[in-house]
């Protein structure tokens, strides 16, 4: 699904060469106007930032919006499990999806990075990706409204997603924070057994910037 694909790209990080693809990407949610339905208006916002903005600019508002503030991590699992040893459960169920469709997971990000959630979607017949969506629902939900109250038009590609759902998206809890930073080094299973793949759950607010950007969160020009 273009749609998908589409989303994808635009919450990666901004570089000059998908930016130039803008026109193409607007016109691939017109040829999805029946699955889609009003995407091209819904985006509007972030378009408008994206076509507005110079590269620079794009890319500090980018770390200043999701590597700087926990609750807009676009790191699926981050908002269920934080950083506790469930997370590489979690991980591990997620990657065997990808694996039984031969999708090439092995890219620098991690596996429940969201972009690479939607790419993966992007290759799947409609029926099963909007299964998995419905999965991964309650959590895109929940950054788009967290994004909406910030004012970010990137709430917009978000609340697209929450739209196209077959599942209607819950509230997720606010637990404790806990600090277990030994979760991003360790992705087997967790003494209580596997988590549920993407359902709604206990989440801490314990953030890890994704390795590709940190240099990007403390150099302006990136």
């Amino acid at each position: 699904m273009k749609t998908f694909k589409v989303i994808s790209m635009l919450l990666m990080y901004p570089e000059s060469d998908w930016l130039e693809a803008l026109p193409e990407m607007h016109a691939a949610l017109l040829d999805e106007t029946g699955f889609n339905g009003n995407a091209t208006a819904r985006l509007a916002p972030l378009f408008d930032l994206l076509h507005e903005s110079g590269l620079i600019a794009l890319q500090e508002n980018y770390v200043a919006t999701f590597d700087r503030n926990p609750s807009h991590s676009l790191h699926l699992f981050e908002h269920i499990h934080g950083e506790s040893r469930d997370r590489g459960s979690a991980m591990i169920n997620l990657l065997e999806e990808y694996w039984k469709r031969d999708f090439d997971a092995s890219a620098a990000e991690l596996p429940d990075y969201v972009p690479l959630f939607l790419e993966f979607l992007s290759l799947l017949p409609v029926d099963e990706a909007l299964d998995l969506l419905g999965d991964a629902v309650h959590v895109l939900a929940t950054v788009g409204r967290k994004l909406d109250a910030n004012g970010s038009p990137y709430a917009t590609a978000f609340q697209l997603l929450e739209a196209l759902s077959p599942v209607e998206a819950q509230e997720l809890a606010e637990p404790p924070v806990r600090n277990m930073d030994e979760a991003m080094e360790m992705f087997g299973p967790s003494l209580d057994g596997v988590e549920p793949l993407l359902k709604p759950g206990p989440q801490v607010s314990v953030m890890q910037m994704p390795a590709s950007r940190r240099q990007a969160s403390s150099s302006p020009a990136h």
